[in-house]
């Protein structure tokens, strides 16, 4: 039985510039805590590879703090350790995949020829290449895994099924004739795994959540790999998450969502956003985010709701308040579109607020 931890997409020294700088500064080092995590975890299992498939680094500015403790946490693991740059990331002379002294045990993938190693205690072949610029094709083309009895396994950061992706294109025909056991991707941020022909596809997805578009628990994929093939079990690593939440929300706005957040012991912990829906007068964004921010690390509302039939009373009114609501209710009973009513509604309110000399905010 050989046992493997699969990571991807660490993308360390990410800027995460939609936080505040502070905050930013302190992802970093959480992105930083969780690479021991990781190596905690290649610990615990008893892991003889450690499989890394592109995207390490999120560019190539790299803080040095980050480097020595990639460096130290990747040297004292007991795993040998296999790297194939991504497309952030990619291998160059001036990157730091060439310009750092890494430990004995690691193995990067510095051409976009497919080169093997046969690790003998294991019996094995372990395979990859490496992007060479951000956009790299045909890494996988007309491979096919050694001929010498071991079982083949191969560290790769590409797109499965995509034949137009910049970002080296995989075809479920080339994986068939690969005559590999289990193929270790990256690139795609969420995790998935498949099975085409005799080959095990897993892509664990990003190691770390770093925006709305990447919700929920992230981590690594524990793969055994025996004469049957491959099992593949998902590794949370732990840390804060992206979440979102769409609430209905009536004419207390702060108790309804509230109320849908219950006693969830991981909002403090995690970065919300929080979508508005239902019928109901405009909420002060602003008030609202106020009294609700400290309940987070990091809160973000969106105002979706639609305005109650009162916001169009006085429509039938003989004066400029009338006619620019006439005017906006005929535009609003037009459409169906959704995103079109809510910004005429948008406008009504604010009309009416700027009219009756309301005090106004964006939002």
């Amino acid at each position: 039985m050989i046992r493997m931890l699969h990571a991807a997409d660490l993308h360390l020294d990410s800027p995460f510039a939609a936080l505040a700088p502070e905050q930013a500064t302190q992802r970093r080092e959480e992105q930083r805590q969780m690479v021991r995590r990781l190596i905690q975890e290649c610990e615990r299992r008893n892991c003889q590879l450690l499989l890394l498939s592109g995207d390490l680094f999120d560019s190539e500015h790299v803080y040095r703090q980050t480097v020595d403790l990639l460096r130290e946490e990747l040297g004292r693991v007991h795993a040998r350790v296999f790297i194939a740059p991504g497309n952030h990331d990619p291998y160059s002379p001036s990157s730091v995949y060439a310009t750092v002294d890494w430990p004995e045990n690691v193995h990067i993938f510095r051409s976009r020829t497919v080169e093997t190693v046969f690790l003998e205690k294991l019996g094995l072949n372990v395979c990859g290449a490496a992007f060479l610029e951000s956009r790299q094709t045909g890494l996988l083309d007309n491979f096919h895994a050694p001929q010498n009895g071991a079982p083949s396994v191969m560290v790769l950061h590409g797109t499965l099924g995509d034949a137009n992706s910049p970002y080296n294109p995989i075809s479920d025909d080339q994986i068939a004739h690969s005559g590999l056991s289990y193929l270790a991707l990256g690139h795609v941020h969420r995790a998935g795994e498949k099975r085409i022909g005799k080959t095990t596809v897993g892509n664990p997805g990003c190691a770390m959540g770093r925006g709305f578009d990447e919700t929920g628990e992230k981590g690594a994929y524990f793969v055994q790999l025996d004469g049957k093939g491959c099992t593949l079990t998902f590794v949370p690593l732990g840390g804060r998450a992206y979440q979102t939440l769409t609430v209905s929300v009536a004419d207390d706005p702060k108790a309804s969502i509230e109320a849908a957040l219950g006693s969830n012991s991981k909002i403090k912990r995690d970065i919300y956003r929080i979508t508005l829906t239902g019928t109901c007068l405009r909420p002060d964004l602003g008030s609202l985010h106020a009294a609700l921010a400290p309940l987070f690390y990091s809160l973000e509302l969106i105002d979706e709701t639609v305005p109650p039939s009162s916001l169009w009373a006085c429509a039938q009114d003989d004066s400029l308040k009338g006619e620019y609501l006439r005017q906006l209710k005929t535009l609003y009973d037009q459409t169906a579109e959704p995103e079109e009513r809510r910004l005429i509604a948008n406008a009504a309110r604010l009309g009416l607020d700027l009219m009756e000399g309301r005090e106004v905010t964006a939002g």
